[in-house]
């Protein structure tokens, strides 16, 4: 399971909703949590990597532009963003370090396009954890804040 160091408030609650469909379906190979985006602000972040899912639950694309586009309307828009808390079956995680980035990969600086421009799924989970990554002070200081209040910090702490 690979958890990146930069967005703290992930708890073992995602791990566990991330490890769920590779643990029913021998054919997932990689699941990547997501959750919703609340603000426009952070719709329109950089640092906010975005994901469009298609019916099946598998990620169609990842950007760090506001996808899906709000043309017709704020509201309307499902606007959702990647949590990495990413499960990966360990031939696949084996093969995915073998094969060369890709252009889009590159161009976002998104490691889960090499999985879906190589012609792969990923299979995206919805959770209801908080997480927000750790890229500027204005980062972590809301982060810091939400933390404080947080019960698992205490424990480790």
């Amino acid at each position: 399971i690979m958890v990146q160091g930069d967005e703290p408030m992930d708890t073992p609650k995602m791990i566990g909703e991330a490890l769920q469909p590779i643990l029913q379906d021998e054919t997932v190979s990689v699941v990547n949590l997501m959750g919703d985006i609340s603000d426009l602000e952070e719709f329109e972040d950089p640092n906010t990597v975005k994901v469009v899912v298609g019916l099946d639950g598998n990620a169609i694309y990842f950007s760090r532009e506001p996808i899906p586009s709000r043309k017709k309307g704020f509201g309307d828009v499902p606007m959702r963003k990647q949590i990495c808390v990413i499960p990966f079956r360990r031939e696949f995680l084996l093969e995915f370090n073998q094969t060369p980035e890709t252009p889009l990969e590159v161009i976002e600086s998104v490691d889960m396009l090499r999985i879906i421009e190589s012609g792969g799924r990923v299979k995206m989970v919805m959770t209801s954890g908080e997480s927000y990554g750790v890229d500027t002070v204005a980062d972590l200081e809301k982060v810091t804040e939400r933390m404080n209040d947080d019960p698992l910090m205490a424990r480790y702490c």
